[in-house]
């Protein structure tokens, strides 16, 4: 109404100056009338969208504790003396090093959490936790070989517990072989944890980073130079082959010249694996006398040697994991090894060949790049396939 006023007082005037008449008055007067009213309703409406806009905005937060367990669907954490367990199917895992047991992480969500209550939030993302930006500190454990496999180590330790740790794509040395009882160190960072009710000397450390494993400590391979020897020595031949399988103290490989599956002793001679010994990756057999396409009877072994993923292109990278889907999140997939490990996989770039629809349960087969995999759990993935 001020407004109406003034506006009128306005028009007054200069109708007055003007000389007007009356009736072109009550006309100017109706027309002006009718403009602040369009302009009253659209200032209203401007404010009824400034509030809807208000309305519709989310609130967000973020809760940071101490990872204590995942599934590949749920992440727990303990936080201040109590425990949460998120739903992160719809979830981005953004955590530099990885999803590792003890490691502190910031779960950010929209909605507001009311205590333990997390029905009322929606996790967005799951990181490392903020300003923490120095992955977890590195921890040896010493113990002896039990079962070694393509994916997993089986070793007791020096007080007798039993401990499973993820070898997938880790550097590994074993000076002398590798064998049942021989003592090795298990360079890792976070926490294994009890897998058993009754017996309390079974851990798991699926979801532990293991940096390196070796039967010497520190780990020191040597040069590739030739060890003098006052014997003349014989000539040494290499044979470059696919690995099959690991299955402790023997390998299986199929030679690039023969196509047929060849059993290879690891007992006996020095083996390293810069990226692992993943299935469908290629290692170089040393080994003098001669090999007869079908058995090692007539060859002495006397090294092997992985090949390394850092020299290699993505094209010609050709590790691979092969498990049973246990659960997904909006970036990755975990999967369940046959030799028993969980191993997270990194989906957001790979190409999806399979059949799985990433449904838990299906059968997966993954192609992963061992050199992008050195400080993180999540593994970096090229191809899915089935298996």
């Amino acid at each position: 109404m001020k407004k109406l006023s003034a506006a009128c007082m306005i028009l007054g005037l200069s109708l007055f100056a003007g000389g007007c008449s009356i009736d072109h008055v009550d006309d100017h007067i109706i027309s002006l009338q009718d403009k602040i009213s369009d302009t009253a309703a659209s200032q209203a409406s401007g404010q009824d969208e400034q509030a809807s806009s208000q309305e519709e905005r989310v609130y967000m937060d973020e809760i940071s504790g101490s990872l204590q367990d995942f599934d590949g669907t749920n992440l727990t954490i303990s936080s201040n003396g109590e425990t949460y367990v998120f739903d992160v199917s719809q979830t981005r895992l953004e955590c530099k090093y990885g999803i590792v047991l003890s490691d502190n992480v910031s779960v950010i969500y929209e909605g507001q959490l009311s205590g333990t209550d997390i029905s009322t939030i929606s996790p967005v993302k799951v990181t490392d936790q903020y300003h923490n930006e120095t992955p977890l500190e590195d921890r040896t454990l010493k113990g002896k070989i039990k079962k070694l496999t393509a994916n997993a180590l089986v070793m007791v330790t020096e007080k007798g517990n039993t401990v499973t740790f993820p070898v997938t794509g880790v550097n590994q040395y074993y000076k002398k072989g590798i064998k049942a009882g021989r003592w090795v160190y298990v360079h890792f960072r976070g926490k294994f944890i009890n897998t058993s009710m009754v017996d309390d000397k079974q851990y798991d450390g699926s979801f532990t980073k293991v940096i390196s494993v070796s039967d010497t400590e520190p780990l020191n391979v040597p040069e590739a130079t030739p060890t003098p020897s006052p014997e003349p020595k014989k000539k040494e031949h290499h044979l470059r082959a696919r690995i099959v399988s690991v299955s402790t103290n023997t390998m299986t490989v199929i030679p690039q010249t023969t196509g047929s599956e060849l059993n290879i002793p690891l007992s006996s001679a020095p083996v390293y694996f810069k990226g692992g010994m993943a299935p469908g990756s290629y290692v170089n057999i040393i080994y003098t006398g001669k090999f007869n396409s079908e058995s090692t009877s007539g060859m002495k072994i006397r090294g092997i040697t992985g090949e390394d993923p850092d020299t290699l292109s993505v094209r010609n990278i050709t590790s691979t994991v092969t498990g049973t889907i246990l659960g997904t999140t909006a970036n990755t997939v975990l999967i369940q090894t046959y030799d028993g490990v969980n191993i997270l996989c990194d989906r957001e770039n790979a190409q999806d060949l399979s059949s799985s629809a990433m449904e838990k349960g299906a059968d997966l087969k993954v192609t992963f790049n061992p050199a992008k995999s050195r400080t993180s759990n999540i593994y970096s993935c090229i191809k899915f396939e089935d298996p």
